[in-house]
């Protein structure tokens, strides 16, 4: 079994992960997002708002956020031990008010409300610079798969069927 990392560290090489292993985190996110802060059940992270995050009103563009969305619940899937994050079953995204312009940071909380050896539920806040609720959403993942990865620093929960690789 893999030593057990700090969260913090633990959910940064999650997200290394997904920047050099990924199409779309790298093109869309790249350097620009960061990882502030991890605790086991949640991340906060930060992106600071480039041209290619924008939409012709030239704000942040809804996709983006959706993206940051996903990106986001798979990181508090991350913090509670997962290194594969499992697959989106469900997502949703509200949008509150304006997520910024070039030049803005955007900040995020994401939460894994609830994990289990079927199924994680996550829930994101988006704060623009102002301090702003800009948007919520949600994302449940199917995290069965995700148990058996190798690289998970800990044992699965009691109850989870996770079976030995051979």
């Amino acid at each position: 079994m893999p030593r057990k990392l700090p969260p913090l560290r633990f959910v940064r090489s999650v997200l290394k992960s997904f920047m050099a292993e990924s199409g779309l985190e790298p093109r869309l996110l790249g350097p620009h997002l960061r990882v502030t802060n991890a605790v086991a059940g949640e991340v906060q992270f930060e992106l600071d708002i480039t041209k290619d995050h924008t939409n012709r009103l030239k704000i942040l563009h809804g996709g983006t956020i959706a993206s940051m969305v996903d990106l986001g619940g798979s990181l508090a899937v991350a913090s509670m031990g997962l290194y594969a994050t499992g697959v989106s079953t469900d997502l949703n995204v509200t949008y509150l008010s304006s997520g910024g312009k070039v030049g803005d940071k955007i900040t995020a909380t994401a939460v894994c409300d609830k994990i289990g050896k079927t199924l994680a539920y996550t829930s994101i806040t988006f704060r623009n610079s102002q301090g702003e609720l800009a948007a919520r959403g949600s994302h449940t993942k199917y995290v069965t798969q995700a148990w058996k990865a190798q690289e998970n620093p800990f044992t699965p929960p009691e109850g989870a069927e996770v079976e030995e690789e051979k």
